[in-house]
C-alpha cells in the first residue's frame, strides 16, 4: 500500500485540485471500490464482530447494513445532482447555498466528527500491533497513524483511490476466507435469540433495540453527509459513475461486512470448545489467534489493517481539505487547475507543496499532521470501535443532514438562519446528551460523562433520534418564519467555486 501510494502520488502534479478530489476523474471501479474501501473500515469489522459477539447479530451487522443503507440512498438521492455541482469538499454546499457562516459552522461539525472516526481506526491498529507484534498499544496506534499519513500527505485523493483497490480486495477475501473456513470445519453455532431472525433486536428496547436501530440510521443517513463519501462522489468523472460507484460499494459493503457478523455467532462457541477466553481483547483478535491457521489469520489481520488504512486515509485527507479551504478560507481559480489527463501524464510536478499561487495545497498537506495527532490523541483516550465510528455520524446526522436535504431538494424554504439554526440545535443537542448519558452505543463514556440520576443507560440509542429531531423541527420553525424576509439562493446557479450564497465572488 505504501509502494502503491507513493507511486501514483505524481498524478498530483502540484495541483490541489487534483490532491482532493483526483482531479474529477475517478473511472467506475476506482470510484466503486474507494467508495466500498471507504466504508469498511476497522470499526466495521473489529467493531461489529464485538457487538455481534457480546449482544447478538443485529447488534454488529447494523454496522455494514447502516454504511451499505447510506451508499444506497446517496446513489439513489444525491450523487448525480452533487457530482454536477462541481464541489471540491462538501462544505463547499453550504457555503454556496447558506453562504460564509454556515460554511464555516457546518465544517466544524465534520472535522469534530471525523475525528473520532479517524480515532476508532486508529484504536483497531493499535490492538493489532500490541497483540501480534508486540509493541504497546500506544505506540501500535503512532505505527498505524504514521504509515496512513505518509502516503496521504504524499499523493492525496490519487493514492487513497488506488491503494482502496488493494484494500477493498484484501478486505473482500479475507473475509470470505474466514466465513469459508470456521463453516467447513467448525459450523456455524448461533446461540439462541442471537441469530438474524430474532428480530426483537429490532424493536424490543430489553434487548437494545434502541440502540441498533439508532446504530443503522445513525449511519445510512449520517454518513450522507460524510465528507470522504462525498469527495469521492465529486471525484467521479460522471454522475452516472457517481451513482453506480455508490450502488456497487452499497453490495460490497454487505458482501464484506456480514460475513464478520455471522462468524461472530460462533466465536464464543467456538472458543469455549478450545477451552479458550476472549479476555478483554477484540473477540476477532482472540479467534484468529486459536482456532485458525497462521496463514488465514495473516490473512483476515491484512484485511483488518486494509480496512484501517482505508478509511483512516479518508478521514485525514477529508478533514484536512476542509480546514484548509473551508475554515481557512483558502481558494483556487479551478479553471486553471491542471486536467485529470495532465496530472496523469506524468509531467514535471510543480513541487510537493505545489506551485506558489496554489496555497490550498501547501496548507492542506500541512493540516494532515495535526489532524493525525488529535486522532491518535481521541484513540489513546477512547479505545472502543464500534461506539467512535457512530458517535462520528451521529453528530453529522444532527447537525449536517437537514441543511443538505432541504438545500437540494426544498430550496424554496432553505433560508440561512433555518439552516444555522437546524446545525446549532442538533449538533449541541446531540453534544449534550453524550456527555449526560453514561453509555454510548454499550460502551461506558469515558471521554466525558457528567453524573447524573435523570439519563440512564437505558435511554443509550434515543439521543440520535433526539438530536436529530431538533434538527428537523429547528430548520423548519425557522425556515418558515424568516423564508419572506431572507433571500433564497440557488446552488446550481453559481457555478463560479469562489461564489458565496448572495452572488458575489468573496
Amino acid at each position: 500500500m505504501m509502494a502503491i501510494g507513493f507511486y501514483v502520488a505524481k498524478k498530483v502534479n502540484g495541483d490541489s485540485i487534483n490532491y482532493i478530489v483526483a482531479g474529477r476523474g475517478l473511472i467506475l471501479p476506482l470510484a466503486a471500490a474507494t467508495l466500498m474501501a471507504q466504508s469498511l473500515d476497522s470499526n466495521a469489522t473489529l467493531g461489529n464482530t464485538d457487538l455481534a459477539a457480546g449482544f447478538g447479530f443485529w447488534a454488529g451487522a447494523a454496522l455494514p447494513v447502516g454504511l451499505a443503507l447510506c451508499l444506497f440512498l446517496t446513489g439513489l438521492f444525491f450523487a448525480k445532482p452533487m457530482n454536477r455541482l462541481n464541489l471540491t469538499t462538501l462544505p463547499d454546499f453550504y457555503r454556496r447555498k447558506y453562504g460564509r457562516t454556515a460554511e464555516i459552522v457546518a465544517s466544524i461539525i465534520m472535522s469534530v466528527a471525523y475525528a473520532f472516526l479517524l480515532a476508532g481506526n486508529l484504536v483497531a491498529g493499535g490492538y493489532l500491533f500490541q497483540i501480534f507484534v508486540g509493541t504497546s498499544f500506544q505506540l501500535g496506534v503512532f505505527i498505524i497513524a504514521g504509515l496512513v499519513l505518509a502516503y496521504t500527505v504524499a499523493g492525496g485523493l490519487f493514492s487513497v483511490a488506488y491503494t482502496d483497490v488493494l484494500q477493498a480486495g484484501v478486505a473482500f477475501i479475507g473475509s470470505i476466507a474466514l466465513i469459508i473456513y470456521v463453516t467447513t470445519n467448525y459450523g456455524i453455532t448461533i446461540p439462541t435469540g442471537m441469530g438474524p431472525t430474532n428480530l426483537g433486536q429490532l424493536t424490543d428496547p430489553s434487548q437494545g433495540a434502541y440502540i441498533n436501530l439508532a446504530t443503522i440510521v445513525a449511519l445510512g443517513l449520517g454518513d450522507i453527509v460524510a465528507i470522504d463519501f462525498m469527495e469521492r462522489v465529486f471525484a467521479a468523472d460522471s454522475p452516472e459513475t457517481a451513482q453506480k460507484a455508490c450502488f456497487i460499494g452499497a453490495a460490497g459493503t454487505l458482501v464484506i461486512g456480514v460475513p464478520f457478523s455471522v462468524v461472530a455467532l460462533s466465536a464464543n462457541p467456538i472458543l469455549a470448545s478450545l477451552g479458550v477466553e476472549a479476555g478483554n481483547q477484540a473477540v476477532l483478535y482472540t479467534l484468529l489467534q486459536n482456532a485458525v491457521p497462521p496463514w488465514l489469520a495473516a490473512l483476515v489481520l491484512a484485511g483488518i489493517v486494509a480496512a484501517s488504512f482505508s478509511t483512516s486515509d479518508g478521514a485525514i485527507l477529508g478533514t484536512s481539505a476542509v480546514i484548509a479551504r473551508n475554515i481557512g478560507n483558502i481558494r483556487v481559480d479551478e479553471e486553471s487547475s491542471s486536467s485529470p489527463a495532465a496530472a496523469a501524464d506524468g509531467g514535471v510536478d510543480e513541487g510537493f507543496f505545489g506551485s506558489e499561487s496554489d496555497k490550498l495545497l501547501t496548507v492542506t498537506r500541512l493540516m494532515s499532521v495535526p489532524i493525525t495527532l488529535l486522532g491518535v490523541f481521541l484513540a489513546i483516550r477512547v479505545s472502543a470501535t464500534g461506539m467512535l465510528l457512530v458517535l462520528a455520524f451521529d453528530i453529522m446526522l444532527a447537525g449536517a443532514f437537514v441543511p443538505l436535504v432541504m438545500g437540494l431538494y426544498w430550496s424554496d424554504i432553505a433560508t440561512t438562519p433555518a439552516a444555522l439554526g437546524s446545525m446549532i440545535a442538533g449538533s449541541a443537542t446531540r453534544l449534550v446528551l453524550f456527555v449526560l448519558v453514561p453509555t454510548t452505543y454499550a460502551y461506558e463514556n469515558t471521554l466525558l460523562y457528567i453524573p447524573n440520576d435523570i439519563f440512564t443507560a437505558a435511554f443509550d440509542g434515543l439521543p440520535t433520534f433526539i438530536a436529530a429531531g431538533v434538527g428537523l423541527v429547528s430548520f423548519l420553525v425557522i425556515a418558515y418564519a424568516t423564508k419572506d424576509d431572507y433571500p433564497i439562493y440557488s446552488v446550481e446557479k453559481q457555478s463560479n467555486p469562489n461564489i458565496v450564497a448572495g452572488g458575489e465572488e468573496d
